[in-house]
């Protein structure tokens, strides 16, 4: 079962159903969504996850509300009169394009959180944690879209909008933002399976990324020790070597004799340790020498 479905398993098994109120806006939740159409007096859903249907199934049990399940291909399609929601006006006026009746500041937290957790189980879903995050919303239009991001806002909890072909959608691909999201639902498992998995991902890609760095410097000191070495050589093979000063000439014999020393290890075994920077100037000295005597 993909991560996502099992946040949908996890929801859908919420016992939130003593407050009416709270279940008729996660009915509108649903409704908002682009699974959702209205065709002539009939309201359809359709769905390939089981949990989704069942939820809604609860939904409308709750409310009293006829209906039927069917399945077609692989798709539950589940549909009722339109007539059943003249008594749930806030629905018909969003499912319609208009907004909310109440203002985002009178509507009850539980509510909001209803509404966002019907909007998620009617065609939300979140890519396994292990790749990229990416959590997204798909609406039949802007307006309902931008009704749930604005309220969402009130929240601390920031979406990205998208126009698509199938609806529009809402988006985030922030692993702290999809967190609280999860939260705001009711999927507290699954967040705290999210944050197992986000502090693997992130700590595995800062090994990595450690990894990779010493590499580099690993790779940067053996070029240039081989460089370097190549240039004593080349001095000695001149006997120009011994026209070298002491401190050049103690330098180079230690550079030959520790090909795989880092510059700081170098300059503490000389007869008067010097630091990183003395050992370079000393080291590049030996190399211009070279350099000159390549030209000639």
């Amino acid at each position: 079962m993909s991560f996502s479905s099992n946040i949908k398993e996890e929801i859908s098994r919420l016992n939130t159903f003593k407050d009416k109120n709270a279940i008729k806006y996660e009915l509108i939740g649903y409704l908002i969504t682009n699974n959702t159409n209205i065709i002539k007096n009939k309201i359809k859903y359709s769905t390939e996850n089981e949990y989704n249907i069942n939820r809604l199934n609860k939904l409308l049990k709750t409310l009293f509300i006829e209906y039927d399940i069917k399945m077609q291909g692989n798709l539950y399609v589940i549909s009722f009169k339109k007539d059943y929601l003249d008594e749930f006006t806030n629905i018909i006026e969003i499912y319609n394009n208009f907004v909310l009746k109440d203002t985002p500041e009178m509507i009850k937290e539980q509510n909001i959180k209803a509404l966002v957790r019907g909007s998620f189980l009617g065609s939300g879903f979140v890519n396994n944690p292990n790749g990229k995050y990416h959590l997204e919303i798909i609406f039949n239009n802007k307006e309902n879209a931008t009704i749930i991001k604005n309220i969402l806002e009130m929240f601390d909890i920031y979406f990205k909008e998208l126009n698509r072909k199938s609806g529009y959608s809402l988006y985030m691909k922030e692993g702290e933002e999809i967190s609280k999201i999860l939260a705001f639902i009711g999927a507290s498992s699954s967040v705290l399976k999210f944050e197992e998995i986000r502090v693997m991902k992130e700590t595995r890609n800062n090994i990595n990324r450690m990894v990779n760095c010493e590499t580099a410097n690993l790779n940067k000191t053996v070029s240039a020790a081989v460089k370097q070495i190549e240039a004593i050589k080349l001095l000695k093979k001149e006997n120009k070597f011994k026209e070298l000063n002491d401190s050049l000439k103690e330098i180079a014999e230690l550079r030959l004799e520790n090909p795989d020393s880092s510059l700081i290890e170098l300059g503490k075994k000389l007869k008067q340790p010097v630091g990183k920077s003395g050992v370079n100037y000393r080291l590049n000295k030996i190399m211009e020498i070279a350099d000159e005597l390549k030209k000639k």
